[in-house]
């Protein structure tokens, strides 16, 4: 069940994101900081972006069997990535395992170090490839 904050998100990155090649790169602007940014401070910390990892977990996990296999994560990660962050080596990755996807790279988009993601940080390289997983 997706929360009251998860759900709008969901939606409304779903929207944005499949307007968006896997290759193109994702315009940060005020509509999307609003909508991955729903407590309006102006930077994307840890909790709001597991939110959005959720949301689009659920929306992804198209079988709805828990777990996102390589086809369910196409654009998403590469075989390589999968394989990586499968630490029970299934093939696939729960919630969990998408999860720590996300936190590990919300920590490389967050150079400073201040557990948040200012707009300047999502658009940098690292920033984008965050910006995939969870939208």
């Amino acid at each position: 069940m997706l929360s009251r904050t998860a759900l709008p998100i969901c939606l409304a990155l779903g929207t944005l994101f499949l307007a968006y090649p896997a290759s193109a790169k994702i315009e940060v602007d005020a509509a999307l900081m609003k909508t991955l940014d729903p407590d309006g401070d102006g930077t994307v910390n840890l909790s709001e972006v597991k939110a959005a990892a959720a949301a689009e977990f659920k929306r992804l996990d198209t079988d709805n069997d828990g777990t996102l296999d390589a086809k369910e994560l196409k654009g998403k990660l590469k075989k390589h990535a999968l394989k990586a962050a499968d630490p029970d080596h299934d093939g696939t990755l729960d919630l969990n395992e998408y999860t720590a996807v996300v936190e590990k790279d919300f920590k490389a988009a967050d150079p400073d170090h201040d557990g948040t993601l200012s707009e300047a940080e999502l658009k940098t390289k690292k920033g984008q490839k965050l910006l995939k997983l969870i939208g």
